[in-house]
């Protein structure tokens, strides 16, 4: 990489607010990624089913199917730095009390789902603030480079999460990859509180309205490429990104591995989204035909997962599917969030948390099921196929160029 193309790739880490953010993150996102695993883990050894793991992943993402919208307009109307104090104080409390159930062996599976729903109540607000948010410290001009990197940084956090949790399931045990989650909330408060408000990009507050939750489903209604993107997000969700359901399954079923083997196809994932991430953060110009390219990409190493025949065949085709999957995300993201006036930014991007982290209780219960009653290569393959159909649904509508 040549060092003007590396200056280009990190340009916004030289803002000192996003730094800050990028650093403090970045622990947090390895401690959640962790727990997800550490709890999906938790699920199959106190059930034995997939279906049971599916159901907490979707019980965990299912408040945000409800709460988003409402979550948005407290971004519009709040300091997104504030509320992001609160979010990340609840989540780590959460994370902490669900380590002592397991470390006392006092754990059961209603507890664990009511954990799981309750952090779902947290993460409605928290993810569309913080999406938002990135928008407020560099400016719309760096946006993309910036979303790049915060691929990078969630991804990263993907590939230390589940290879620590994994070891750390094996040698300590679960509770502890739940305690250590709750203490890595504090690097983001932390850096929360050391940035300069001045140098925030703050956007036109949203006006009081009677009808604020209506006026943003109108605006995302009535603005076609803001339509068509959350509905792609969406459809994406549901069929071809429940890895948290489908990897344990892979793991266990198919090639016959532990919560290692997990760990380190989840982790293969993370590393090639970290690829693709800063790929992306390259890219100065974004249409609607590079993200129907994408989607073909993803499918198409979808399917290579899918019919891999070994496990290390699988976990090469795992870091294309991340490269693929990250890239096409990014360029959805970037292309929402530059689509959108200010003053609605929070409302639509609190619509993209619904359409893609709310649709995931759907998915996870689609893809769990077929992964436990026909196979879990079947869930990918079902994903790959989903998103060859999504491509060219999508191309009839985001072609010519879009005008962002």
């Amino acid at each position: 990489m040549t060092s003007g193309r590396l200056e280009r790739t990190f340009a916004t880490l030289r803002v000192r607010n996003f730094r800050l953010y990028f650093g403090g993150q970045f622990l947090s996102v390895a401690g959640t990624w962790m727990q997800r695993i550490a709890q999906s883990w938790l699920v199959l050894e106190l059930t034995g089913s997939g279906t049971a793991v599916g159901g907490v992943v979707s019980l965990q993402f299912l408040p945000i199917l409800v709460i988003s919208p409402m979550a948005g307009v407290l971004a519009d109307r709040m300091d997104k730095r504030r509320l992001l104090y609160v979010t990340q104080s609840m989540a780590g409390l959460m994370a902490g009390s669900l380590g002592a159930l397991v470390l006392f062996d006092v754990v059961e599976l209603w507890m664990v789902y009511s954990l799981a729903f309750a952090l779902g109540i947290v993460s409605a607000f928290d993810n569309p603030t913080r999406r938002a948010f990135i928008i407020e410290m560099v400016g719309r001009d760096s946006l993309t480079n910036a979303v790049g990197l915060n691929s990078v940084l969630v991804n990263g956090g993907r590939v230390l999460g589940p290879a620590v949790g994994g070891l750390l399931i094996v040698w300590v045990g679960l509770g502890v990859c739940f305690l250590l989650n709750a203490v890595s909330y504090l690097s983001l408060i932390i850096a929360l509180a050391r940035m300069r408000p001045e140098e925030l990009e703050r956007p036109p507050r949203a006006e009081p309205g009677r009808a604020p939750l209506r006026e943003g489903f109108r605006y995302a209604r009535d603005t076609p490429t803001v339509r068509v993107l959350l509905i792609v997000l969406a459809a994406t969700s549901i069929f071809a990104y429940e890895y948290e359901v489908v990897l344990p399954l892979l793991a266990r079923f198919t090639f016959g591995g532990d919560a290692d083997t997990f760990g380190v196809m989840f982790a293969a994932t993370a590393l090639g989204a970290v690829l693709g991430g800063l790929h992306f953060a390259n890219r100065t110009e974004l249409d609607g035909d590079s993200l129907v390219k994408q989607a073909l990409a993803y499918a198409t190493a979808l399917l290579l997962a899918g019919i891999s025949p070994s496990l290390w065949i699988a976990i090469c085709a795992f870091i294309i599917v991340g490269a693929t999957g990250a890239s096409m995300l990014g360029a959805a993201d970037s292309m929402l969030q530059l689509a959108t006036r200010p003053d609605m930014q929070g409302r639509v991007v609190a619509l993209r948390s619904m359409a893609f982290l709310g649709s995931r209780p759907l998915g996870a219960v689609v893809v769990g099921w077929v992964g436990e009653n026909v196979g879990p290569r079947y869930s990918l393959v079902l994903g790959s196929v989903a998103m060859v159909a999504i491509a060219v649904w999508a191309r009839r509508r985001l072609t010519p160029p879009l005008a962002i």
